[in-house]
């Protein structure tokens, strides 16, 4: 769960293996690691524990040079974070390799390469890959062949990037479950493990498919797939540009990507509503052909992805009428489904490499469901290509761990599907109008809730000294209170609960007292009054209350309470997005108070692309 860079030039490429790197830091980030090929033909390497400027820092220090090499940036597996641990690893004076991925095989293979006298110097999985390259080498000569020879061995999920001394002019990188791009530049290739990694050097992409192998070299690059077959993989132009992924003014890219909501919600719309309708065909070419024989809809989702799946829930059961059921991946995959006729899959990832999802994904077409369905933010991603039917986020980059832009968006395209769902099973055109307007305005709103921050900064230092907090919603809005508490407790590390506010006697009520915080989301519905009685619960008992109301639910500020007052006017089917914006606020201020890593919370990665 990391970040590769590799290039192939005719020039020193370590500087540009660091700024790889540091695009992809968000990805993975206890270690840091390069390894070149130098012009007197050996491999040298430099790795620090820590941050990617460490190891900045580190080589500014002890210079490294090469025109071939590869880097990583690593969320530890395998092994607790260290030097030794730290990628590139070698296998003696003739191969050096970075991975990402598990290799459950590889107590088995450690002992077969021990008994033939290799030694191991770390606790990793990726160690024992080194080695067995190494050994296959020895038969062939050739890198490509030997590393063809070692991933059929391999069981589990690995993308790997390999160079040697013995064949010095390329790099070969090898995928299976895990992310390879290939870049092409002007005299130099490249590869990475996500296009932000290459943007200030190429646009242009090739996807590696599962079990290929890529020999890369300044010349050019030659694919084969798991059969050992030359293939040809679309070469894409990405329409990603370098400074997406910058910080800006912002003092840290959760902020940006914060204030960046109107303008991705907006993206995500365009082109998906016109008028008084949503185009159906946004979805792909066989949605007008599909949808309309949906008759249950399953979604399978992780994280922050499975809460904006239940809030989903409500507008499929409500909206379309039709049953729904939510499932968190990593449990979806250990059991045996039942699976109703005419059942749509729909799985939700912002990676769209998201281990757990994209297994379930595979999983799901073996299992006979009418078809699958992928809502992700990343075009060139493993689930999006997987999938029969596609609606894109069009969020753009999002470099922070903690999801921001990446769930509204997520929202913003499942209000979409819910539409066309109900458009197909007996939604007027006069209701479906109303909708599709409402849709529309949730850029709008979204810069109209944004102006609650100097509030917000203020609400926050009541939070800073503590140690736990409970978020309570009904609804459409429980959900809402769980991404809530989620976001408080990734970058805040105080630890946040979330129950539907009629939960309240059933056990979280014991909790409450004049040193646990309570949200409360609280728009104008048909299950406000609900609420109110839920709130005075907590107030009996001495509890604390911040309520993110409606101007019309009728809370004002008193004893025991404080109030933030919403926008006017914001519609159920609005809401969800809406009340999310003021607690990824209050979540980035409380942080800041207690001077956490906002953007890179401990032990967290922005992508989980291993169980």
């Amino acid at each position: 769960m990391c970040g590769i860079v590799g290039a192939v030039a005719a020039r020193d490429v370590t500087p540009m293996l660091i700024d790889g790197l540091r695009r992809l830091e968000y990805r993975g980030y206890d270690s840091a690691g390069v390894a070149l090929l130098t012009a007197s033909g050996v491999l040298d390497r430099r790795r620090a524990q820590g941050k990617v400027q460490k190891l900045a820092d580190g080589i500014a220090a002890d210079p490294i040079a090469g025109h071939r090499g590869i880097s990583h940036t690593r969320w530890a597996t395998h092994g607790v974070p260290s030097e030794r641990n730290a990628h590139p690893h070698f296998s003696g004076d003739s191969v050096a390799l970075v991975h990402n991925g598990i290799i459950e095989n590889h107590d088995e293979l450690r002992d077969e390469l021990r008994a033939k006298g290799y030694p191991f110097t770390s606790e990793t999985d990726s160690e024992v890959v080194a080695h067995l390259v190494a050994e296959e080498l020895k038969l062939t000569g050739s890198l490509r062949a030997a590393v063809q020879a070692a991933v059929k061995r391999l069981h589990g999920a690995y993308a790997i990037v390999v160079i040697s001394p013995k064949d010095p002019d390329c790099i070969v990188a090898a995928r299976a479950g895990c992310p390879v791009v290939v870049g092409y530049g002007d005299g130099e290739n490249y590869v990475a493990s996500d296009v932000q990694a290459l943007l200030p050097v190429t646009r242009s992409f090739s996807f590696l498919e599962e079990g290929d192998v890529a020999e890369v070299r300044e010349s050019g690059v030659t694919i084969v797939d798991a059969r050992g077959q030359p293939v040809q993989r679309a070469v894409r132009e990405s329409s990603l540009s370098a400074d997406a992924v910058e910080r800006g003014d912002y003092a840290h890219y959760m902020l940006k990507e914060i204030f960046e909501q109107p303008r991705a919600l907006a993206d995500t719309l365009s082109e998906r509503i016109s008028g008084k309708r949503v185009l159906v065909a946004a979805l792909g070419p066989h949605a007008e052909a599909l949808l309309p024989k949906v008759r249950n809809v399953h979604i399978v989702a992780c994280g922050t992805s499975y809460h904006a799946g239940l809030i989903a829930r409500y507008y499929i059961e409500q909206g379309a009428e039709l049953p729904c059921t939510v499932e968190v991946a990593s449990e979806y995959r250990y059991r045996n489904p039942v699976v109703p006729k005419d059942t749509l899959f729909l799985a939700i990832s912002q990676s769209g490499e998201t281990a757990d999802t994209l297994a379930a994904l595979r999983e799901a077409k073996k299992l006979g469901y009418l078809a699958t369905a992928a809502i992700c933010n990343v075009p060139e991603s493993s689930l999006v290509r997987e999938a029969d039917l596609v609606l894109m986020t069009r969020a753009g980059p999002e470099i922070g761990v903690a999801s921001t832009k990446a769930f509204t968006t997520q929202l913003a395209a499942l209000g979409i599907l819910g539409v066309a769902l109900a458009r197909h099973n007996g939604m007027s055109a006069a209701v479906e109008a109303q909708y599709v307007r409402q849709i529309a305005h949730v850029p709008e709103m979204i810069e109209r809730t944004l102006k609650l921050e100097p509030q917000i900064k203020e609400l926050a230092k009541h939070f800073a000294d503590k140690r736990h907090a409970l978020f309570l919603g009904r609804g459409p809005t429980w959900p809402v209170a769980l991404e809530g508490a989620l976001k408080l407790k990734e970058i805040s590390y105080i630890h946040a609960e979330a129950y539907p506010a009629g939960e309240l006697k059933h056990g979280p009520l014991a909790l409450v007292d004049h040193d646990m915080p309570v949200i409360a989301v609280a728009p104008n519905n048909a299950l406000l009054e609900k609420l109110k009685s839920n709130l005075e619960e907590v107030r009996a008992r001495g509890g604390k209350l911040y309520v993110f109301a409606d101007p019309e639910s009728g809370f004002t500020a008193s004893e025991g309470i404080e109030v933030i007052t919403m926008p006017e006017h914001i519609t159920p089917l609005q809401a969800p997005i809406l009340y999310t914006i003021p607690l990824q606020l209050l979540a980035y201020h409380v942080a800041l108070l207690r001077g956490t890593d906002v953007d890179q919370p401990r032990n967290l990665a922005k992508s989980v692309t291993v169980e």
